[in-house]
């Protein structure tokens, strides 16, 4: 291990091979099931849709505490003594999970963290950019890190489409009016992260297999995105047939490196089966 070590909620649904390929800590938010607390990523997230049809209630996703943060400050400190951690956190104005890390620091000189404004694959596109930049800068400082990642941030772009509206209105993100209204039109809202923020923008007409095509089609253009590094984003429940054909799309306009981050628990839990969504980087002017 460098003089970094980096570390991240689960939220951030940082794909496994690449947190063992950067050396990525994970801590886990959890998901209440009624009185059952589970840890995120230690089940499988078909879970979250099986208790919701069983039950019609949709389960509670909760943050990280302070305690939990302290335990995982002091593992990574006692196998990684001389290394620095960055903690590149899940969207502060999401939930209370960054303030719990923020308190467990207390007097822990050798943490600075990092508040990525995003969650899910927008949090760990930052992520991975931030890990290939101080592998590609192994003697960078804290503040030269910090600044790459100010400076990319802003420039990244994340949008999706929840795959069941039934989950929105069940979390009660939408009323029933704009459910039927959308469910009868089919209707599919576009969910974007601004400032950290999940705003829900234009909507698109039809079914996922169509809107998909489109949204990347127009996301690329609107963004101005580089063509080095696209996100393409599923929650279990998504046709791998669809994926293949989005793959072929993404390179056939141009992208030079696709991945595919599957949603973890959490996000799940807001967006329900078959979601799509995509995350890129716009192009310095």
């Amino acid at each position: 291990m460098g003089k970094y070590v980096i570390l991240a909620e689960s939220g951030g649904d940082v794909p496994k091979e690449m947190a063992e390929k950067y050396g990525i800590y994970i801590i886990p938010m959890h998901v209440n099931f009624g009185d059952e607390t589970k840890d995120d990523g230690f089940f499988p997230t078909t879970d979250i849709f099986d208790y919701y049809k069983n039950t019609g209630k949709l389960p509670k996703t909760a943050a990280c505490n302070s305690y939990e943060f302290e335990e995982m400050y002091e593992k990574i400190h006692a196998e990684h003594p001389d290394s620095h951690i960055l903690y590149l956190a899940y969207s502060a104005v999401t939930t209370s999970t960054y303030q719990s890390g923020l308190v467990a620091m207390d007097d822990r000189d050798y943490i600075t963290p990092f508040d990525t404004k995003f969650c899910s694959a927008g949090q760990a596109y930052v992520i991975l950019l931030m890990a290939r930049y101080i592998e590609e800068h192994p003697d960078a400082s804290v503040e030269e890190i910090i600044a790459y990642g100010e400076d990319i941030r802003p420039r990244t772009h994340m949008g999706f489409f929840p795959g069941d509206l039934d989950y929105l209105r069940a979390g009660g993100r939408v009323s029933n009016a704009a459910y039927m209204g959308a469910k009868i039109l089919s209707l599919n809202p576009l969910i974007e992260i601004n400032d950290g923020y999940l705003v829900a923008s234009k909507k698109y007409r039809g079914k996922m297999n169509k809107v998909s095509k489109k949204l990347l089609q127009e996301y690329v253009v609107e963004h101005h995105f580089s063509k080095e590094l696209l996100f393409l984003i599923h929650s279990p429940g998504f046709p791998e047939k669809q994926k293949e054909e989005l793959t072929q799309m993404a390179t056939d306009l141009g992208f030079q490196e696709i991945h595919w981050i599957c949603t973890g628990s959490v996000v799940s839990t807001h967006s329900g089966p078959g979601a799509f969504g995509l995350v890129g980087l716009t192009e310095k002017s």
